[in-house]
């Protein structure tokens, strides 16, 4: 999910570990720790020059499990050297910090899994992306109680009740909006089933998650022979069925996607993909996992890039054309419309 929810839960992951002997230490502690996996973005720049490379390298192994476990003990034996000295010596143990870093960095790529994004959770024995598509990257619904209950925390003394309690009403308010999140899921994935059905559509596979910053508006895709069939439902709309699909041709025929790099992007966008043909012997790639910027524009995806040849290798770059016939303001409020229901 996005980096304030990751730190929030970091922060609550420290608490729990180390909470009652350093109080807030722990708090900006476990926020560190829920951080590190993110690193991957900036990193993947000093190992790999390709921009595609990079893009693959997030959420690799940085997100696994294995990771988690390493960077446990190293960030924990570090933490350890750096707080155990001076009036703080022998005050915590290096299990202490070792456990810290592991609560930190282990709910990190599970929260990720949450996602449509996903993470590859069991590299480097498997590049399975975990991904279950119940959440948005970003939900303030699920983040904001959470990030209130902790400030709150902040001002109660180490070891009392009340801090203690704060912490629990946290941890449990955004866990069952996330159960919630997961039973909206299996609704709409019947929904759109039914939909696909009454509208006569034959579909080779779908997908349903939620679009941007809520979990009332979902966006559903299904691939056919031809094209993709793409639809919006609201949890309230008053009919439980999808009336307007829209269809986006694949055009991936402009492409040979049998290279190697252009193979990397198809597996991250789970084959949900179509290509637009640009200047410059340029294509625009659009992630079609993610919702339309605008309905009538079957290449402005949420999630798109330009594809450009680089030497005899494909890179990517950011295509802010993307929004030239409708702003990330304007998707919003289209989002907030259709989240109303109809």
């Amino acid at each position: 999910m996005d980096s304030l929810t990751q730190i929030v839960l970091g922060a609550a992951c420290g608490e729990i570990a180390l909470g009652k002997k350093i109080g807030n230490k722990a708090l900006l502690s476990g926020a560190i720790g829920g951080t590190i996996p993110d690193l991957d973005v900036f990193l993947g720049r000093f190992f790999y020059s390709n921009s595609i490379d990079q893009l693959m390298f997030h959420r690799g192994f940085m997100h696994s499990i294995p990771f988690a476990v390493i960077g446990a003990f190293f960030f924990g034996y570090i933490a350890y050297w750096l707080y155990n000295n001076g009036k703080r010596k022998d005050t915590t143990t290096r299990k202490d910090w070792i456990w810290l870093f592991l609560l930190s960095i282990l709910t990190h790529p599970i929260l990720d899994c949450f996602t449509p994004y996903g993470t590859q959770l069991f590299l480097p024995f498997s590049n399975y992306r975990v991904a279950f598509n119940n959440i948005a990257v970003a939900d303030p619904l699920y983040t904001l109680p959470f990030l209130i209950s902790l400030i709150i925390l902040m001002f109660y003394r180490r070891g009392t009740s009340k801090r203690k309690w704060w912490l629990k009403a946290g941890i449990y308010v955004s866990s069952i909006y996330m159960v919630l999140t997961v039973f909206n899921k299996l609704y709409v994935d019947d929904v759109f089933e039914k939909s696909f059905e009454n509208a006569g559509i034959t579909y080779n596979r779908f997908t349903v998650q939620p679009s941007i910053l809520n979990n009332v508006l979902w966006y559903g895709v299904a691939e056919t022979k031809t094209d993709y069939k793409v639809g919006y439902y609201s949890i309230l709309d008053k009919n439980s069925h999808v009336t307007d699909f829209i269809s986006v041709p694949k055009n991936q025929e402009l492409l040979d996607m049998s290279d190697l790099d252009l193979k990397k992007l198809t597996w991250f966008s789970n084959d949900y993909y179509n290509l637009t043909s640009l200047p410059n012997g340029e294509f625009r790639y659009n992630d079609l996992r993610y919702p339309l910027i605008k309905n009538d524009a079957s290449s402005s995806s949420v999630f798109g890039f330009r594809l450009y040849k680089n030497g005899k290798r494909w890179e990517y770059k950011n295509d802010s054309d993307r929004f030239k016939d409708a702003s990330p303001a304007d998707l919003i409020e289209s989002i907030w419309e259709r989240m109303k229901g109809k």
